[in-house]
This record gives structure tokens, C-alpha cells and sequence, in this order.
């Protein structure tokens, strides 16, 4: 009983370890790719249907997030006396971790299985196999302009969505909590600074080039037939939000921990 547990333990270690290794491969190749010139009208096709669809859902997400972080908040700082930090405390609060960390999960679960589903489909059909024989490489051809798109549109999706998050925390604090807007936006003024937002989006160029990079990657080694494109998009999915959690609390202590 000992005998298999354990052989089943290496045998997990070992296909994680493999895992890992054909993704660092994967990786190097992109960043080698970059050496050529960038599918600039590809990039943008890319940005179009990674980002812009993107909008509504990251609009109200960060929406009734800004909202319902206000409604949690706001009362205990009016309890206190402390009224006059609430705009600071959420705008900074959004700019820091929730806005490029909710963004990054919503195009985790939208941009990481758009780009899995594509790939794996073209795999199955055998047209990455199609690409191969005309001499064009799939990582130059497929994941270099996902990749560069993703980390332009991240960026750009999280200084929208903490806009959007700032404003539903104004819509409580003022119509709901009783602060005047002069006093919330006077403290987002004297609390906030170009930091706490440039912070977060550094963060948000990091999470697009890991969620494009695993989706292509699971994309391009997807179990044959249709179940295997819903099992690698899957994959995408778990292993980006990881990802991104694990790589938020790096950034966090490399950007905010001085």
C-alpha cells in the first residue's frame, strides 16, 4: 500500500515537474520571438477581442465592488470620526490590490479560456500542424501578439475598472453613508498618490503576460478531441487565478513592502 502511494506521489511530482519545465521552454521561446518584428495588425485584432469585450464584465465587477467595500467601510470610519479618509481608504484600496487583482481574475476566467479555446481548436483541426509544415512558428505566429495584447489591455482594463470602482464607492459614501463629495474627494486628494496606482498597474502588465502565456500553453498541449479543449480551458482558468494570487503577493512585497 506504502509502495504504490508513494509511486504515485513521484509519479505527480514528476508530470508537475515536466509541467513546469515545457512552460519555461515555452516561455523562452516567446521571449526570443520578441527579438522579431511585432504583428503589429494582429496585436491590435487581439486587443480588440480580448479587450474591449472584456469591458462590461470588469465594469460591473469592480462596480458593486467599489460598492459593496463602501457599505462595509464607511460606517465603522463615521463611527469613528474618521469620515474624512474614506475616499482615500478606497481609492487606495482599489489602486493597490483590488482593481488589478479583480481584473486579473475576471480576464483569467474570460481572456485565459478565450485564447485556450481558440488554440486548443486550432490544434485539434491540426492547423497549428498546418502552420508548422508552411515553416511559420506557432509561438510567433499565435502567442507573441496574445501576449503582447494581454499586457497592454490588463493595464488599460484596471485603470478603467478602478475609475468604475472609485465611483460606486462615491455613489454609497454620498447618496447612502451622508459624506459630502467635497469631503471624499478632498481625501482622495490629500491620502492618494501616483504610486498607488502606477503600482497596481505594473502588477496588471505582469498578470496579462502570465494569463496569456498559460492560455496559450494549455492551448497548445490540450488533450485530443473535443473533451480535451474543455479540460485545457479549465486548466487555464485554475492555474491563472493561482498564479496571479501568488504573484500578487510577490509584487505587493516587492512594490508596497519598503
Amino acid at each position: 500500500m506504502l509502495i504504490k502511494f508513494l509511486t504515485a506521489l513521484g509519479a505527480f511530482v514528476i508530470r508537475r515537474f515536466e509541467d513546469f519545465g515545457s512552460l519555461v521552454l515555452l516561455y523562452a521561446d516567446t521571449m526570443k520571438q520578441l527579438r522579431h518584428k511585432p504583428r503589429m495588425r494582429h496585436i491590435i485584432a487581439q486587443m480588440s477581442h480580448l479587450g474591449v469585450d472584456s469591458l462590461t464584465i470588469v465594469s460591473l465587477t469592480l462596480l458593486f465592488t467599489g460598492v459593496v467595500f463602501t457599505l462595509q467601510t464607511a460606517h465603522e470610519f463615521i463611527r469613528f470620526g474618521a469620515q474624512s479618509t474614506v475616499g482615500g481608504i478606497i481609492a487606495i484600496a482599489i489602486g493597490r490590490e483590488l482593481g488589478p487583482v479583480l481584473v486579473g481574475v475576471v480576464c483569467a476566467g474570460r481572456v485565459g479560456a478565450a485564447i485556450t479555446a481558440e488554440i486548443s481548436t486550432m490544434k485539434v483541426t491540426e492547423q497549428i500542424d498546418a502552420l508548422r509544415v508552411m515553416a511559420v512558428s506557432p509561438v510567433d505566429y499565435l502567442i507573441v501578439p496574445r501576449m503582447l495584447a494581454c499586457m497592454i489591455v490588463v493595464p488599460l482594463l484596471t485603470v478603467f475598472g478602478d475609475l468604475i470602482g472609485v465611483f460606486g464607492g462615491w455613489i454609497v459614501a454620498v447618496h447612502y453613508s451622508g459624506i459630502s463629495s467635497y469631503l471624499f474627494m478632498h481625501s482622495i486628494d490629500i491620502f492618494v498618490e501616483v504610486h498607488d496606482f502606477t503600482g497596481g498597474l505594473i502588477k496588471a502588465i505582469f498578470f496579462g503576460n502570465v494569463i496569456a502565456v498559460l492560455g496559450c500553453y494549455y492551448g497548445l498541449n490540450c488533450p485530443e478531441g473535443a473533451e480535451g479543449v474543455g479540460k485545457a480551458t479549465t486548466k487555464t482558468v485554475v492555474a491563472s487565478i493561482i498564479a496571479i494570487f501568488i504573484l500578487n503577493a510577490a509584487l505587493t512585497f516587492v512594490i508596497y513592502g519598503g
